[in-house]
């Protein structure tokens, strides 16, 4: 019996197969992003130029009005933040013709998660590391703007060091920085090493009342949210950095701290290589990060 002329081959579905992996990759992606999705993120898709140049807007003070008389004007300077597109990543694989037809279709998903997962914790390590600069840190592993995480005032020594388990007193404390920085309370993070989850859990205050955990709420547990605590949402990650002194750190801060610009989300390729008689795929991303305002984020440090 002769075949058909509308079958439908790899070569009709080509397209498609490409399109199959981006999009596992770029849900991976985005289902693996922690401090990516808190912070300032600015959009430069499609846009030239290698910086952005953010504004830093000033505060002005009200002033009394006397009848009779001129208003009194406000001129504060504002500065401006440069944030550097200077990051690019990729992850690429190479599958020769005889493992796309021995192995199982598993093998495919295993390595989207995988290149997804690659890429988010690469962003995240970045964004992460600018804790480093935060509250005055100089931008090294030393962490010279953290305190221990035991009182929240003291400063952590890296040469000591001195790093100690998250007590209730030291979030009150920290969190009190941010209210007499003026921060508003809504889009405050915390984000905790699995070290200080175990802390927390272990603290009558935070699992009964003060810290809601969204099990409670029948919400799903997604990208390391555990819950709140003082109206603070808590995100718990294996990424948090480590500090010279093998100190984890906790970093409580605010939206407006830092920013990610992305130029190129997660993009996918993919290229037949007779030479090699394999498949190239290939997934990448082009950003810079840069922190906005430096009273915007607490390192605490805490033991690993």
């Amino acid at each position: 019996m002769p075949l058909g002329t509308n079958n439908t081959t790899t070569t009709t579905a080509a397209n498609y197969i490409p399109q199959l992996w981006s999009d596992e990759v770029i849900a991976t992606f985005k289902a693996n992003l922690v401090l990516a999705n808190l912070v300032t993120r600015f959009n430069m898709t499609g846009k030239r130029g290698s910086v952005i140049n953010v504004p830093n807007f000033t505060r002005s003070s009200a002033s009394a009005k006397a009848q009779g008389s001129q208003v009194t004007l406000v001129a504060p300077t504002h500065g401006t933040t440069s944030i550097t597109i200077n990051k690019w990543f990729e992850y690429s694989i190479l599958i020769e013709d005889i493992v796309e037809k021995q192995a199982l279709d598993s093998l495919r998903q295993a390595h989207t998660d995988d290149a997804g997962y690659a890429l988010a914790k690469q962003v995240d390590t970045d964004l992460v590391q600018l804790g480093r600069s935060a509250n005055g840190g100089a931008g090294t592993a030393a962490y010279g703007g953290a305190f221990i995480g035991g009182d929240g005032t003291t400063a952590y020594t890296s040469g000591t060091p001195n790093q100690t388990a998250l007590t209730d007193a030291a979030i009150r404390r920290t969190i009190q920085r941010f209210d007499d920085a003026d921060y508003p309370m809504m889009d405050r993070f915390f984000l905790v090493p699995p070290s200080s989850r175990n802390t927390l859990m272990g603290i009558s205050r935070f699992t009964e009342q003060a810290f809601v955990g969204e099990a409670a709420t029948g919400n799903t547990i997604r990208n390391g949210k555990l819950g709140d605590i003082y109206g603070i949402p808590v995100f718990v990650t294996s990424n948090a950095d480590t500090a010279t002194g093998a100190a984890r750190i906790a970093l409580m801060g605010h939206k407006a701290w830092t920013a990610l610009a992305m130029q190129e989300e997660v993009r996918t390729q993919s290229q037949y290589k007779q030479e090699y008689l394999s498949d190239l795929f290939t997934a990448d991303c082009l950003y810079g990060v840069a922190e906005l305002r430096d009273n915007g984020a607490i390192p605490l440090a805490v033991p690993a």
